[in-house]
Protein backbone atom coordinates (compact mmCIF):
# COMPACT_ATOMS: atom_id res chain seq x y z
CA UNK A 1 0.00 0.00 0.00
CA UNK A 2 2.95 2.24 0.98
CA UNK A 3 4.49 1.88 -2.54
CA UNK A 4 1.04 2.42 -4.54
CA UNK A 5 0.94 5.78 -2.26
CA UNK A 6 4.40 6.96 -3.26
CA UNK A 7 3.11 5.77 -7.03
CA UNK A 8 0.59 8.21 -7.00
CA UNK A 9 1.69 11.02 -5.32
CA UNK A 10 5.67 11.30 -6.29
CA UNK A 11 4.72 12.61 -9.90
CA UNK A 12 2.31 15.15 -8.64
CA UNK A 13 5.02 17.35 -6.49
CA UNK A 14 8.13 19.48 -7.40
CA UNK A 15 10.51 17.75 -4.42
CA UNK A 16 9.52 13.59 -4.81
CA UNK A 17 12.99 13.30 -2.57
CA UNK A 18 10.87 14.63 0.26
CA UNK A 19 7.46 12.37 -0.02
CA UNK A 20 7.44 10.25 2.86
CA UNK A 21 4.86 7.70 3.84
CA UNK A 22 4.85 6.51 7.53
CA UNK A 23 2.62 3.22 8.77
CA UNK A 24 0.41 3.44 12.38
CA UNK A 25 -0.64 0.60 13.11
CA UNK A 26 -3.44 1.48 16.09
CA UNK A 27 -6.85 -0.44 17.44
CA UNK A 28 -8.85 0.99 14.78
CA UNK A 29 -7.02 0.35 11.75
CA UNK A 30 -3.97 1.17 10.16
CA UNK A 31 -3.26 4.79 9.13
CA UNK A 32 -0.86 6.09 6.50
CA UNK A 33 0.41 9.43 7.25
CA UNK A 34 1.56 11.09 3.94
CA UNK A 35 3.95 14.12 4.51
CA UNK A 36 5.46 16.19 1.53
CA UNK A 37 7.38 19.24 1.00
CA UNK A 38 5.62 22.69 2.10
CA UNK A 39 5.56 24.02 -1.09
CA UNK A 40 3.94 20.94 -2.23
CA UNK A 41 0.97 20.51 0.01
CA UNK A 42 -1.33 22.84 -2.32
CA UNK A 43 -0.68 20.14 -5.08
CA UNK A 44 -1.51 17.03 -2.94
CA UNK A 45 -4.54 18.58 -1.18
CA UNK A 46 -5.99 20.20 -4.89
CA UNK A 47 -8.68 22.79 -4.82
CA UNK A 48 -11.24 22.01 -2.80
CA UNK A 49 -9.43 18.77 -1.18
CA UNK A 50 -9.89 16.91 -5.01
CA UNK A 51 -7.05 15.88 -5.63
CA UNK A 52 -6.37 14.14 -1.79
CA UNK A 53 -9.99 12.94 -2.19
CA UNK A 54 -9.06 11.08 -5.28
CA UNK A 55 -5.94 9.46 -4.09
CA UNK A 56 -7.76 8.45 -0.79
CA UNK A 57 -10.34 6.45 -3.05
CA UNK A 58 -7.70 4.96 -5.11
CA UNK A 59 -6.28 3.63 -1.61
CA UNK A 60 -9.38 2.62 -0.24
CA UNK A 61 -10.32 0.75 -3.53
CA UNK A 62 -7.10 -1.16 -3.59
CA UNK A 63 -7.22 -1.82 0.02
CA UNK A 64 -11.08 -3.21 -0.68
CA UNK A 65 -11.87 -6.24 1.49
CA UNK A 66 -8.50 -8.11 1.63
CA UNK A 67 -7.59 -6.08 4.77
CA UNK A 68 -9.06 -7.38 8.17
CA UNK A 69 -8.35 -3.68 9.12
CA UNK A 70 -9.78 -0.13 8.05
CA UNK A 71 -7.28 1.74 6.43
CA UNK A 72 -6.66 5.60 7.00
CA UNK A 73 -4.71 7.88 4.84
CA UNK A 74 -3.50 11.65 6.55
CA UNK A 75 -1.85 14.00 5.11
CA UNK A 76 0.36 15.57 7.47
CA UNK A 77 2.15 18.85 7.73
Amino acid sequence: MKDLILTIVKPLVDHPDAVRVDLDEGTNGLTYKLSVHPEDMGKVIGKQGRVAKSIRTVVYAAAGSSQQKKIFLEIVE
